[in-house]
């Protein structure tokens, strides 16, 4: 069995995405959707509520009095903000783990993940994008390929730095030239296999390659930004995350100035105890 086969095997491995993420993904998914199926679907299931409640009450939303009950969620914070909440409880799971392979400690990934997508949400409101839901999921689990990598990635480093530090080459490109795939097209096939939209699937397997009509893939863009974004800040950078050159020309593509990325940065920074505070709550 070559290298990639046994990667591809150890998808199975993965926890399985929860059926409310399908069901939920299902629905708003539909820019005409109506939302309040997707409250019944919380209201169902009573351990998505209590983990609803739990990120509600956090640190990072800082809410002025405590929430007790989903309807109350819906009250104060919105169907959208609420729907956000029971993908990003749902689909992290697999993140929180230590990825030595990449440098990241345990808690890492997965914050990265949570401001990847929270970041993304707010570009997405910025350039008017209807269908944010799907850009915030794509964000969060646009590096699940580096959880299947990790372990012989960790054995196969510094073949891979040689590669990028003495050949040029980017780290995806050194990933692929020593495993046989990159992280972002194996991220791909796992959205595939867990029965995500095609444009989901193209975001993950592009999200470092925003050059790739930039200007029609504005929800790749968007997604790669955020990433970007999170690596500025220092949030889950890991081992490959200087190999990175972020491109200035998608910000043309997004509308958006060099000043106001600068703003959104320093906005976010504030809130990064917050984010903290939702991976210690998991």
């Amino acid at each position: 069995m070559s290298m990639l086969q046994k990667l591809l095997k150890k998808i199975d491995d993965l926890k399985p995405m929860p059926a409310v993420v399908s069901k939920i993904m299902a629905i708003v998914q539909d820019p005409d959707c109506d939302l309040s199926a997707v409250g019944d679907i919380i209201n169902h299931d009573p351990i998505i509520t209590a983990n609803l409640l739990k990120t509600c009450n956090s640190a990072y939303y800082a809410l002025p009095n405590k929430i007790e009950s989903a309807h109350e969620a819906v009250k104060f914070l919105g169907m959208d903000k609420i729907v956000d909440m029971v993908l990003l409880k749902s689909t992290t799971e697999n993140l929180s783990n230590e990825q030595k392979g990449y440098g990241l400690h345990e808690g890492e990934l997965c914050k990265h993940a949570m401001a990847s997508a929270l970041i993304a949400e707010e570009l997405a409101k910025k350039v008017n994008i209807k269908n944010k839901h799907q850009i915030f999921t794509a964000a969060l689990i646009k590096d699940i390929g580096k959880v299947i990598l990790d372990r012989n990635l960790e054995n196969s480093f510094d073949k891979i730095n040689k590669l990028v530090t003495k050949d040029g080459l980017s780290f995806m490109d050194a990933e692929k030239a020593i495993m046989g795939i990159d992280h972002a097209e194996l991220g791909a096939i796992v959205a595939k296999k867990w029965d995500f939209s095609q444009e989901m699937i193209n975001i993950i397997r592009n999200h470092h390659l925003p050059d790739l009509n930039a200007s029609e893939g504005i929800e790749t863009a968007i997604v790669y930004t955020a990433d970007n974004v999170c690596m500025m800040l220092g949030i889950g950078v890991g081992t490959d995350g200087l190999a990175y050159r972020f491109q200035r020309k998608i910000l043309e593509a997004l509308n958006i100035t060099a000043l106001e990325l600068q703003k959104m940065i320093a906005d976010f920074g504030e809130k990064i105890e917050g984010v903290e505070a939702m991976v210690a709550d998991k």
